[in-house]
């Protein structure tokens, strides 16, 4: 039974840094993509960031590039995203992903979701 799990989150105020964490069990990852989605207050689930994990290849939402980076350990099962320079409009409960094969923006594509970890960014 395949499980992921979110942790890092929390509160912090704008300009600081976290680091989101994925750890997957029941299978394997790495022929898939992995990936971060956000969801804030009254918003669409919207992508922030995959990778795919043999490759290493990483994606990311434009407006996300040069604050947010995703890594992942093969060995470890687990994805970061590595958040930095917060804003309060990154507020929003996050959600790791992982789909069989290459990354799409579309989070109707994922097959397994975590629970997601509430990140709040104060001004």
């Amino acid at each position: 039974q395949v499980q992921l799990g979110e942790s890092g989150g929390g509160l912090v105020q704008a300009g600081d840094s976290l680091r989101l964490s994925c750890a997957a069990s029941g299978r394997t990852f790495v022929s898939y993509t992995m990936a971060w989605f956000r969801q804030g207050p009254g918003k669409e689930r919207e992508f922030v960031a995959a990778i795919r994990m043999s490759e290493r290849f990483t994606y990311y939402k434009d407006s996300m590039k040069g604050r947010f980076t995703i890594s992942g350990d093969s060995a470890k099962n687990t994805v970061y995203l590595q958040m930095n320079f917060l804003k309060p409009e990154d507020t929003a409960v996050y959600y790791c992903a992982a789909r069989m094969g290459s990354a799409t923006y579309n989070h109707y594509d994922y097959e397994y979701w975590g629970q997601g970890t509430q990140v709040t960014v104060s001004s």
